[in-house]
């Protein structure tokens, strides 16, 4: 090509900057800017309107924020980012309106329960002290906690996890279908239908109220969940590892117990937690067949025992100042005991979690 042509050819267009106002784009802060005027327009509406309940509030600027993301990228870009945006948009007012009670609950607990909870509330019991003074503790109900939780957690995870080896590896025909019909319809079985089933059972039998009657009416709201979370996690566990095994002549037991198990271990035991800290705050049961006490009982074999759930409704059912800040605190001290549990379930989830190759 001649010197000539290549000084007639015209000069190519500056390329706009990427992400500015120019580029037809809007820029990275543009959605924090959008909120801030929602807000501000938001208030300022509310305030003029007489409106005094927050939650008219947010709600007005929620919406302010949608309609200006959309109108501001209508303009500046065009109709199919303003729609992607106003997706996003519905998806992060969204994930706000479900954090805020969460965090919400979570600062009124801390902040009425922290006045009560120190190392005495949590070493004594309710022995010898009126309802409506303060002092007192929640060690009975602690106590009483653990145990029938526990007796629960063991009577419920073996018969949930055979159940669902039994549905993936072997169930087939009516009675599986059956199975699952009826593991489906034990999920959603209220908790005082339980403790009503257990307390007819005790008035049929003459048995006395204990932990253990409660912890029998936390194994049958367990189970399902067991079983639906093992089930999941088994049905994961990619058949070419089955296949291989039962290729080099392994028996399907085997199979199950060290090939299927061990890779599904770590879902089973966040479901298992999972479970476990759905039934730690169940307060129906625990009313009708263990009674509640204010005194330290450890054999949940024998005699009424308190619950953290009891405790927390039989300190709020007194009325009075003192019987509320307990009734606070303990809800604390259970809240703790699931978020513990959850974190503990992560912990394990991630440390039994298959090891992949770089």
């Amino acid at each position: 090509m001649s010197q000539t042509a290549i000084q007639d050819r015209p000069t190519p267009a500056p390329v706009p900057p990427k992400g500015g106002l120019s580029g037809r784009s809007l820029p990275r802060w543009a959605p924090a800017g959008f909120a801030v005027v929602s807000i501000a327009l938001g208030v300022g509406i509310s305030v003029a309107a007489g409106w005094e309940s927050r939650v008219q509030w947010g709600l007005i600027s929620a919406l302010l924020f949608l309609v200006i993301s959309y109108i501001a990228t209508s303009i500046v870009e065009n109709k199919r980012q303003a729609k992607d945006r106003l997706a996003t948009s519905i998806v992060w007012v969204c994930f706000i309106l479900a954090v805020i009670p969460l965090f919400s609950l979570i600062w009124v607990t801390v902040s009425r329960g922290i006045k009560v909870l120190d190392t005495y509330f949590l070493t004594h019991s309710m022995a010898g002290v009126p309802g409506i003074e303060p002092g007192g503790g929640v060690y009975h109900a602690i106590i009483g906690t653990l145990e029938q939780v526990g007796l629960a957690t063991l009577i419920s995870v073996p018969i949930g996890l055979l159940t669902a080896i039994y549905l993936v590896e072997y169930g087939k025909g009516a009675l599986a279908r059956a199975v699952t019909f009826f593991v489906d319809v034990m999920t959603g079985i209220p908790s005082i239908v339980a403790g009503l089933f257990l307390l007819s059972i005790m008035l049929m039998f003459d048995l006395q109220p204990s932990g253990l009657m409660g912890a029998l009416a936390l194994a049958i709201l367990m189970i399902p969940v067991v079983v639906r979370s093992t089930e999941e996690m088994l049905k994961l566990v990619p058949n070419e590892l089955r296949e291989a095994s039962l290729a080099l002549g392994v028996p399907k037991y085997r199979t199950i117990t060290k090939v299927v198990i061990p890779t599904a271990l770590g879902g089973i035991t966040t479901g298992v937690m999972l479970a476990i800290a759905r039934i730690a705050g169940e307060t129906a049961p625990i009313i009708l067949l263990v009674f509640g006490s204010q005194l330290i009982n450890s054999n949940p074999f024998e005699g009424a025992q308190s619950s953290l759930p009891f405790y927390i409704w039989d300190q709020y059912k007194i009325g009075s100042e003192a019987s509320y800040d307990r009734a606070w605190a303990a809800a604390l001290v259970l809240i703790a005991f699931v978020m513990i549990l959850n974190l503990v379930a992560r912990g394990i989830a991630r440390w039994k979690a298959p090891k992949t190759g770089r």
